[in-house]
């Protein structure tokens, strides 16, 4: 009689222990014959501005672009013209919040987000000048010139009431009811190192914590090379099916697709890396646990989200983020994270989020996260658009 074995999940939570990582990593090295070489066809090495040492970005500012007087004049004088119109935020592009001396200067850093280092901070936003209102118009208008298409963070289509495509990132779990939250954005929580859906990742800084809760960002590039040069076979376990917890979705309980994702060069594109993954899929996170009705992670996988985590913690970049930065990253090419932090009277860390798109230098989108893609980014009607001026418990999200 053949013994039927049983999967399990392995012990892994939402936050990395780095005891039981390098324990398990001595453990399949030892007792698993584990691939040498990389999957066909893959780099050995990236080589572009996208492979970057967090503490040589850390040593330079060059990736800070400051506003100037007469450019934060230019944006007041583009909000007076939008308010004057009295039109749905929905509206808010590159024609009715017109900035004609800084549009060029935006599109030029929409190419370094796309093909240079991959992320920019633009600084110096006049935040206590404006209403919260004024300052969500003047955080789009300005988006709107970096990445034209906003994406949709909470997906209302379904019952048919505006999907929302402006969230806010700040910890309301003292306000909410106890056991609702599911996310660790509407915490004072760790973040750790993951990816957002979309293409580019925008954080406005409306008010920085008491203390604590530093962004920080890290080459997935860099990661990647790190991995194809010591552990070739956790590329291989990120290229494999992954299950992504539906968490109690009726109708669809857990989704498999790859972490990783190779294209190779093209007549007008270079070799591309892609990893997209947010941790609590697989391990769940506080009101969310992982389900316990879907396949498990295997241990090759556990192993591998661990890497992922402190190859990226140990070669981050953390960015000083200010009050008035919008900060923009290549989600394709970057993880982030931010330390927990603790807030105070008129110190309440508070950031404002969009996902946005540029045609222009839009990466293409793998064939496996293409139905999440035209979930974010097609067919949003100006009607559609949520801004909300407070913030809400999330719904479903992918952060």
């Amino acid at each position: 009689m053949v013994e039927v074995q049983t999967l399990v999940q392995p012990d892994i939570q939402y936050h990395p222990d780095y005891d039981k990582y390098t324990a398990r990593t001595q453990r399949r090295i030892t007792t698993e014959t584990l691939p040498t070489t990389l999957p066909p066809g893959f780099p050995a090495q990236l080589n572009s501005p996208l492979v970057w040492e967090g503490s040589d970005v850390e040593q330079r500012d060059d990736w800070i672009y400051q506003l100037n007087d007469a450019q934060l004049d230019e944006i007041d004088r583009a909000l007076q013209d939008f308010k004057s119109k009295n039109l749905p935020l929905g509206t808010i592009n590159q024609t009715t919040f017109p900035l004609p001396t800084l549009h060029p200067i935006l599109r030029s850093l929409s190419h370094e987000i796309h093909l240079g280092r991959g992320f920019v901070v633009v600084r110096g936003l006049r935040i206590d000048h404006y209403s919260r209102e004024d300052n969500i118009i003047i955080y789009a208008g300005v988006s709107s010139h970096i990445g034209n298409f906003r994406g949709r963070q909470e997906d209302n289509r379904s019952k048919h009431t505006p999907s929302r495509v402006l969230s806010h990132i700040k910890d309301i779990s003292h306000t909410v009811q106890p056991g609702t939250i599911g996310a660790p954005s509407n915490t004072a929580d760790k973040q750790v190192f993951h990816t957002d859906s979309g293409d580019i990742i925008s954080l406005l800084c409306l008010q920085e914590a008491a203390e604590g809760g530093e962004s920080k960002l890290a080459s997935s590039w860099n990661v990647y090379n790190i991995l194809a040069k010591e552990r070739p076979d956790l590329i291989h376990t990120l290229t494999q099916e992954w299950p992504f917890d539906g968490f109690s979705n009726p109708t669809q309980p857990y989704t498999t697709r790859p972490l990783l994702f190779h294209q190779p060069a093209t007549e007008s594109t270079p070799e591309r890396i892609l990893i997209q993954y947010a941790r609590r899929y697989f391990t769940g996170f506080m009101a969310q646990p992982r389900s316990t009705n879907i396949p498990p992670i295997t241990e090759a996988q556990a192993e591998a989200l661990d890497a992922l985590h402190f190859l990226a913690e140990k070669h981050s970049a953390s960015l000083g983020f200010q009050k008035g930065d919008i900060q923009y990253v290549n989600n394709l090419s970057i993880f982030h994270a931010r330390n927990g932090f603790t807030d105070g009277v008129g110190k309440e860390r508070h950031l404002l989020r969009l996902w946005l798109r540029d045609p222009e230098y839009a990466w293409k989108t793998p064939d496996a996260l293409k139905k999440r893609w035209e979930s974010l980014y097609e067919g949003l009607s100006v009607e559609e658009q949520d801004f909300p001026l407070e913030p809400r418990i999330r719904g479903n999200t992918t952060s």
